[in-house]
């Protein structure tokens, strides 16, 4: 993954991401405020429309989605601690998730509780440094998976599963309204020493 210089738009950008079809762009963000504006201002000169012009707009369950001239686009965006991620892709349904790296006195409970049994057993069995690390990616990429998916974690977090390759993740185990584990991308990455982000990815 390479850092790539942002395009010039109206919002500030922090960074910039990008892997073939899709972009990630990182913004400062203040609590407590809709992440919907800022990146109207940065999704309006890549898409060529004034920023009150895109047709974006919510799903029952609340996903973001873009409309006609531009179905064949999706987008997405998530904000924590005074960052916000905004994600585009052609051609994919895409979530993208930030995590705060922050103490979890229960996370072996919430694992436990809430994870795929594959996880559990695999993340139980790790030391409690390795633990953390591996917990706030998992939480993470299952954010993003889930956010894609349209869902949100009311799905079930227990449904699918993600594996350690190497350094990566990939989806292991995958329920069947999720569609093939084979057919998610994962992209993972560090944003400072405090926050995890991910960008999960079907082809439509």
């Amino acid at each position: 993954m390479h850092r790539r210089e942002a395009r010039v738009v109206t919002a500030t950008v922090l960074g910039h991401w990008q892997w073939d079809h899709l972009q990630v762009w990182q913004l400062p963000h203040t609590a407590g405020t809709r992440g919907e504006p800022q990146a109207r201002q940065v999704l309006a000169p890549v898409l060529g429309l004034a920023p009150e012009q895109l047709p974006i707009s919510r799903s029952e369950r609340g996903r973001p989605q873009l409309g006609r001239p531009l179905e064949g686009q999706d987008v997405g965006w998530s904000h924590s601690g005074g960052h916000l991620l905004v994600a585009l892709g052609q051609g994919v349904r895409l979530g993208v998730d930030l995590e705060r790296i922050q103490p979890r006195p229960r996370m072996a409970e919430v694992i436990a509780r809430f994870f795929h049994p594959d996880e559990v057993a695999w993340l139980l069995g790790l030391e409690e440094a390795a633990r953390q690390q591996w917990f706030f990616r998992v939480w993470c990429a299952k954010e993003a998976l889930l956010k894609a998916h349209g869902h949100g974690i009311s799905f079930g977090l227990h449904r699918f599963a993600f594996a350690p390759q190497g350094q990566c993740l990939q989806v292991s185990v995958s329920d069947p309204e999720l569609g093939p584990a084979g057919s998610w991308q994962l992209r993972e990455w560090a944003i400072g020493a405090d926050f995890r982000a991910a960008l999960a990815w079907q082809p439509l």
